[in-house]
């Protein structure tokens, strides 16, 4: 029996011309970029009723491409849904559908909120002079290169 773990093989993502040269970034509702999970596009559904089954949101999720994994959490006291769900699709203009089209829509009377799962982190601002220097912000080391955190170590002035 081998150790190895099988690995979907990647997916072609239907590029056009103006998007292969990455020109083309999906962005979430909150402008930031959707970047992709190492499997494929993952959708974040919010604000979804408590009573909703399983079966009520991939029906109404399937109708824009194949549903490759599905998560719904419930909770473990009352047993009914936290409220979120992961739904991840192979592609992203499977992804991009299901967000533009039911972003907004009512699910048992309740309106759901669909945006990209993952975005990319904002720029680290290295050598573009954004903010200071040294990670802790405010000042960096020490104020002068002769003194010391020792006890007694910088008591002896002129």
């Amino acid at each position: 029996m081998s150790n190895e773990m099988e690995v979907d093989p990647p997916v072609a993502q239907d590029e056009t011309p103006a998007e292969s040269g990455r020109g083309f970034e999906p962005q979430t509702q909150t402008g930031a970029v959707a970047v992709r999970s190492i499997e494929g596009w993952i959708v974040l559904l919010s604000n979804i009723h408590e009573e909703a089954s399983e079966e009520d949101i991939t029906d109404l999720f399937a109708d824009y491409g194949e549903i490759k994994n599905f998560s719904l959490n419930l909770d473990r006291r009352t047993g009914y849904v936290k409220g979120y769900a992961l739904i991840e699709y192979a592609t992203l203009p499977e992804a991009s559908e299901a967000i533009k089209n039911l972003n907004g829509a009512k699910l048992l009377d309740q309106t759901i909120h669909v945006d990209y799962a993952f975005v990319r982190p904002p720029p680290s601002g290295k050598g573009k002079g954004g903010g200071p220097k040294g990670g802790r912000g405010g000042r960096g080391r020490s104020r002068s290169p002769n003194r010391s955190r020792s006890p007694g170590a910088g008591d002896e002035r002129d």
